[in-house]
């Protein structure tokens, strides 16, 4: 890993929902430490309405943002990455390709909010959700001294974040309404 930045790439499917937010999040949260980046197996090509709206309600830009396939970390000459994490079951699952330098790997299953049905109301609680446990798992990623830890106490703490779950109902409310 280098001494400046910690280059991460966050994966998901489509690229379109999960790994998009927790690319914001991370800039948000890694002040700076992180050069971030998220990506697809099979990339939609677009980001869900209901991603950059959320993206929007908590405050983070979303000019720049697009869904775009894994093989652009994966190809020769891609800079090395420090951190790769999936975000979604499906991406887990997948033969990942090999990634330049040795990252760190962890999956950090969120439950995929393109899949919520009904109202708009409830499909954004479902995007307000996703976000706030992303979130959760990100603030406690970007607190680590990961220069100080060596690689099997980062891989342990890396693969314990992936646990997190969202708060209470009762929380998640509040931080929807205050969003």
């Amino acid at each position: 890993m280098t001494d400046t930045t910690h280059r991460v790439l966050f994966l998901c499917t489509h690229n379109a929902a999960r790994s998009v937010m927790a690319e914001c999040l991370l800039r948000r949260w890694g002040a700076g430490r992180f050069d971030v980046h998220s990506a697809g197996s099979h990339p939609s090509g677009t980001i869900n309405p209901h991603t950059l709206a959320t993206l929007r309600a908590f405050n983070h830009k979303t000019d720049g943002l697009r869904s775009k396939s894994w093989e652009e970390f994966a190809r020769a000459g891609a800079p090395a990455l420090d951190f790769v994490f999936t975000v979604c079951d499906q991406a887990a699952g997948e033969l990942c390709p090999v990634w330049p330098g040795t990252p760190l790997t962890a999956h950090w299953g969120v439950e995929d909010p393109s899949a919520a049905t009904g109202s708009e109301e409830k499909i954004l609680r479902a995007f307000r959700r996703a976000y706030v446990e992303l979130e959760s798992r990100i603030k406690i990623f970007s607190s680590l001294r990961v220069e100080a830890l060596d690689k099997l106490t980062l891989q342990r703490s890396l693969t314990m974040i992936g646990g997190v779950r969202e708060p209470q109902d009762e929380a998640l409310a509040g931080a929807v309404t205050n969003g």
